[in-house]
Order: C-alpha cells, then structure tokens, then sequence
C-alpha cells in the first residue's frame, strides 16, 4: 500500500510548485519518476507472478498426470505409494523449488474415485514494488488428471492352438500338452492377462485378481466394444454372419454316388391263397366224465368195448383273423404267409363193465381243442428298369449348401447330403467353421492382388457370386483319395468301399463381433471357455480380426461410428506362442491343402515349406492393410519358443512401437496392462 501522508505532502510541494513557474520543470520531471516507478515496477512483479503461477499450473499439471499414470488400474497407495512419488517427481522435474526467485515451496496430491487431484504453493518477494509497500506473495494452484476412455473398439486375435496348452515357462519341446492345459498354461496365462486389460480399460470387476478392484467411471457410457476372434488350423466365424454372405453352391473334395441300369422288382401281382398245413392243439383242461349211455345183458368186457362209440372232433366253428403274417422273397418270388385259427371240442369215449350185473355204461368227458391252419400266398414279381447304386467316384462334388440358411442371420447346424450309405442322404453337422472366398496363387502380396478377395478385408459379398462369398467347412462331406498303390492322387478315384478320410480338421471357439461388455461374468465365461487345439495359421485369425474390426468392410452399419455419429478409436490386438505351423494334410479354410491346392501350385503337391511361406506372407500383407486402415495393431510374442524370424515377422507386422515380447504369464499381463493404460488416454479435468 502506498503512505497516505507522503503522498498528501507529495500533492502540497506540487501545488506550490505548479504557483511558481520559474525553473520549476526539472522539479516536475523528477516527482514525475515515482508514479513512472511503480507502474514499471507493477508490470514487472505480476509478470513474474503471472510467469511462475504458469510454471506452477504445468508442473502441478505434470504430476498429476504422472501420478494417474502410475496408478494405472490400480489404487493410489500401491507399491509403497508409487503414483505419490512419481506425481512429486515429475513436479519437481518441471519446477525447482526456488524457480525465478520463488522459495518454500509445497505440492500435495491425493486420489479419489480414479481422479488425482493436486495443489502446488510457493512464495515469491516482490522485485520493485517492495518500494511501495508489497513485499511477498503467495502463489497457489490446483489440478486434476482423471482416466479417459475415447469411443474406443478393441478386437483380441487369440492364439488359442495346441501349444497354449503347454507350461508358461522353460523352452523345452511341449507340442500339445496332450491337448490338456498344464496347471501353468499359457492359455490360463491369457484369460488372465485379457480380463485384466478389461478391467482397466472398462473399469469393471472380473473374477480375475488383478491386485485390485477397479474404480467404475465414464465406462459405464462411453462407447467401448471389446470383440475375439481365436485362431489356430480355422476360425468359427460362419453363424455370425448373415445367410447371404455364403454361397448356395461349394465345391469339396468328396464323392458322387455312380449308378447303373437295372430291372428293379417295383411290386407283386398277388397270386391264390392255399391251405399249406395244419397242427392241433388244446386249449384247458379236460372235463369230468360221465355216464351218457348204458346198456344191460352184456355177456363179458370185449362185448362192452365193441359197444363204445368213435372218439371224434367237432371242428364246426368259423375261422379266426388273421395273425403272425410274414412275407419273404424265394428268388424272384414273393411268399406271404400267416395264420387262421378254429375252436371245436373234443370228444373223448369209454367204458365202465360190470360183471355182476352184466351192465355195460358208456361214458364221456370233452376238451377245447384249437386247429392252427397256414395259408401262403406266392405272388408273382413286377419289374422295371431302374437306376441303382454301383459305386462312388471320390472327386471335387459341388454341393447345394443352402439349406444352412436359416433367414437373416440363423443358421441350422446340418445339412442333409447325398454321401451316405449307397448314396443315399446322410446329415453332416457344420460348427461354424468357413472356407474363405476366392484368392490367387502368389508370393507377391506387395500390393495385394485386386482378385485375392480373400485377403480384401472391405469387400461386401456379390449376392450370387460364389467368388465373394465364402463356404461352410463340412467335414463330413470330405475324404481323402488314393491310387491303386495307395499313393494320394488329385485324379477321380472309383470305389465300391468307403476311402479313408485322412485329413486332420480342428474348428475354433466361435469369435465374437464387437459388442458391449457390461457383464463381466459374461466377458469371464467367454474367456474361461477357449480350448487351446490345433495347429497354428497366422493369417486366417488376422484376417477376420481385421473384418470384424473395419469401419467400411462387412459390418461397416455397425462399425462406422458411435451410436451418436462420433468417431472411434480402432485397436487390434494380436497374440500368438509361436512359429506358424502347417501341413498338407489338414483341412483349413482354403480346403484340403493338398487336394484343393488353392493357394499353391496347381501342379504339384504342397510342402510343408510351401505353405509356411503362403501363410506367413498373407500375414504380413494383412498387417500392413490393417495399419493402413488407421487401427493401431498391437502384437504380443508369448513364451520362449519363438523363433527369431517369426519374431523379426511380428515386429515388422505391429505398428510402430506396438510390438511386445512376455517370456511367461506374469510378463504378458503386465503386457496387456501396459496396452489398456496406453490405449485409455490421460486428461486434465481442471
């Protein structure tokens, strides 16, 4: 403040001097410099105020920043209060406490609900204006920096092959595991480190420990869809795809049932029924006897016997129905033969001779007897010439697959086809599994040739045009064939037996589309459910990956913006265990490699070493036509059995910066940690 008194007398010595003009201007001029002074003086002490509070506001901005960054999904109070430390840090790296003249300076920072909010004071002596009655200032700041999630897709490309089975440590040869995960598998390792990058990007709870329980946020609306696509030898994409997408018509290596002409019994003229035979039996018991006759004055027994009546049956009753009818045939001829039954009695005599009165009696007693007659029939055959079953010839067979079609986008899980018995339908199951569309053979994917459509992640299918659609993978209308010395042979192969199959088929968990995840048990069930089997085809899991995730390709109504019309921050995120591993005689999504041959040689028979390179080619031109489609691709090399090649591969295919190595399961979650918190983006809330 300036002194009210020096200033009343600076006005009085004024006044007078204005009175007497003699020689007053030099006088004038030197009152003139106080006022001048402290206007000067001002304008530099708010400058230097104005410099250090700036100063102050970015370093207090730094470390909060820093401190949300440590912090990352978990608490502020974790690892001997990491997040403090770094926010203090970076404060101090951005500004010295004794910064342009400032002195005691204090900083505090504290979190609450996800938000690390900080305040930052220093003291500051006035330079000039310590003339006029200022002396120190006090200075103060506040920040706020809170996690921020952008509408933001993230698509998993999971290597879920047989070697995910196999222990998350050491480098010796595992192969499957026998298809059983070890109790330190690598696919345990992965369902962890996923549901851990769920809970820090979504801020959601998963049954996961992840060290802590996430704080929930702006999650909860924020336009955030999380999506798989698990990969080995196929991908199970089909029934997420509407009917349209695949073709009526495919074409498999399979068999076609040959038939010839034949005179074909087509019925029987019925010939006259006869009596063939008949049997009797009785029915109960027989009944008392008694006297129905007697006669006296019979001299002896032999006279008494001649006068006993004929045993008889009396058949008189109407024949029974029908019964125990049955046909057969006895060369060309059909015979039919059943049964009639007749109820009668019969009639059993006998004697009774009495000596003493010479009285002869005839008596009786009766029994239900049963007369079973059989009847045949001997009918005479009709013929006609007809085509029957001969053999099968084992070829490519183009088959109507229609019937999967379920309208829209429901499917049915099988279809009745001509490979059965003697040609006959039989119904052979689909899981969902897809052969891919047309592609072109080639080692020159730079650029990507306009007619691989398999390798055109936007291309909508041509309703109509099987070259843009894709197919069901139908292991049941698939064999193999072999020559007459049992050698593989693409030619047509006639047999009267059933070939061997002879082909190796695994068909994935089915992928996701993008989609919310509000339910974290939904997100855990998913993840607890991938089978780890199969072998390992890079290029297919990219592929769909890529189609699922694109803003302008199949599901481009779903995909191109938020449900407001904003924009979207697209992340693809691709782990695999290992080196790519093929062979010729598995059935993938470009067929039967050795048989199909699609994307090799039409010549010769496909090497291991052919097929390798296909796959391993396709992949890195699909990594660069994702990057080129704005998705950040992020790659993740899990385990030691890695070779270096595919490793210079992997790097090559992550965008810039994006590529991870974890040699065991700890290393990969602190992986997929690190993407959440790079992919999430930091931001000042004050």
């Amino acid at each position: 403040m300036f002194d009210k008194a020096k200033t009343k007398s600076a006005e009085s010595f004024l006044q007078k001097l204005r009175s007497n003009t003699a020689g007053n201007t030099l006088a004038m001029a030197g009152m003139a410099l106080f006022p001048l002074a402290a206007m000067i003086g001002g304008g530099v002490d708010v400058s230097r105020i104005y410099l250090v509070q700036t100063r102050l506001q970015q370093a207090c901005d730094a470390g909060a920043l820093a401190g949300r960054r440590q912090m990352a999904s978990g608490y502020w109070g974790a690892n001997n209060n990491a997040a403090n430390t770094a926010a203090n840090n970076m404060f101090r790296a951005n500004f010295d406490t004794d910064a342009y003249g400032s002195y005691e300076g204090t900083t505090a920072f504290s979190e609450n609900a996800g938000t690390v909010t900080g305040t930052a004071t220093v003291k500051l002596d006035m330079a000039v204006m310590q003339m006029f009655g200022y002396g120190t200032k006090s200075v103060s700041v506040e920040c706020d920096a809170s996690m921020a999630i952008p509408s933001t897709d993230v698509m998993f490309v999971l290597d879920t092959t047989g070697s995910m089975n196999c222990p998350d440590t050491g480098t010796s040869y595992c192969g499957n595991n026998g298809n059983v995960e070890a109790s330190n598998a690598r696919i345990k390792g992965l369902r962890s480190a996923v549901k851990c990058f769920y809970e820090t990007l979504a801020r959601r709870n998963s049954d996961e420990d992840c060290g802590s329980t996430p704080s929930a946020g702006s999650a909860n609306t924020a336009h955030l869809r999380f999506g798989f696509v698990p990969y080995s030898t196929n991908v199970n994409v089909g029934m997420l795809l509407p009917n349209d997408f695949l073709a009526n018509n495919w074409t498999y290596q399979s068999r076609q049932a040959v038939t010839r002409v034949e005179n074909v019994v087509v019925d029987y003229t019925p010939g006259t029924p006869y009596l063939y035979g008949t049997n009797y039996y009785y029915n109960g018991n027989w009944s008392n006897t008694s006297t129905v006759d007697s006669h006296n004055n019979v001299r002896n027994r032999n006279a008494c016997d001649d006068l006993q009546p004929d045993d008889y049956d009396d058949m008189s009753g109407s024949e029974g129905p029908k019964y125990n009818e049955y046909t057969w045939t006895s060369g060309d001829q059909q015979i039919t033969r059943w049964y009639r039954n007749i109820s009668g009695t019969r009639y059993d005599y006998s004697t009774d001779y009495s000596n003493r009165r010479d009285r002869c009696d005839i008596e009786l007693r009766t029994r239900e007897i049963i007369e079973q007659r059989e009847y045949r029939q001997v009918n005479t055959p009709v013929y006609e010439q007809q085509q029957v079953f001969s053999h099968y010839d084992y070829k490519p067979v183009t088959f109507n697959v229609s019937g999967l079609k379920a309208g829209g986008s429901s499917w049915n899980n099988s279809i009745d086809l001509p490979v059965g018995n003697q040609g006959l339908d039989t119904g052979v199951t689909w899981d969902g599994c897809i052969e891919e569309r047309q592609t072109v053979r080639t080692t020159n994917f730079n650029p990507i040739p306009t007619a691989a459509y398999d390798l055109d992640i936007n291309r909508v299918p041509t309703i109509g045009d099987p070259a843009t659609q894709w197919g069901p993978l139908l292991t049941g209308a698939v064999w193999a064939r072999y020559d007459s010395n049992y050698n593989q042979t693409t030619s047509t192969v006639s047999s009267v037996y059933t070939l061997n199959r002879n082909f190796s088929y695994t068909c994935t968990n089915e992928a996701r589309k993008l989609q919310r995840w509000d339910n974290p048990s939904d997100f855990d069930n998913y993840l607890d459910g991938l089978d780890a089997i199969g072998s390992t085809y890079h290029d297919i899991g990219l592929i769909w990956g890529a189609r699922f995730l694109s803003p302008t390709g199949i599901f481009a109504a779903e995909n191109a913006t938020t449900d407001n019309g904003g924009a979207i921050d697209r992340h693809l995120i691709f782990m695999t265990d290992g080196d790519t591993v093929t062979s010729s005689s598995q059935y993938t999504s470009y067929g039967v490699e050795w048989y199909d041959r699609r994307r090799t040689s039409a010549n010769s028979a496909p090497s291991s070493n052919d097929l390798t390179t296909q796959v391993n080619s396709r992949f890195l031109a699909m990594c660069g036509a994702i990057k080129n489609q704005n998705i950040t691709l992020w790659v993740v090399s899990f385990g030691n059995g890695v070779s270096s090649s595919s490793i210079t591969n992997l790097q090559n295919c992550a965008t810039s910066g994006k590529f991870y190595n974890a040699s065991n399961s700890a290393e990969l979650l602190n992986n997929f940690r690190t993407i959440a918190n790079d992919i999430s983006q930091l931001r000042l809330t004050n």
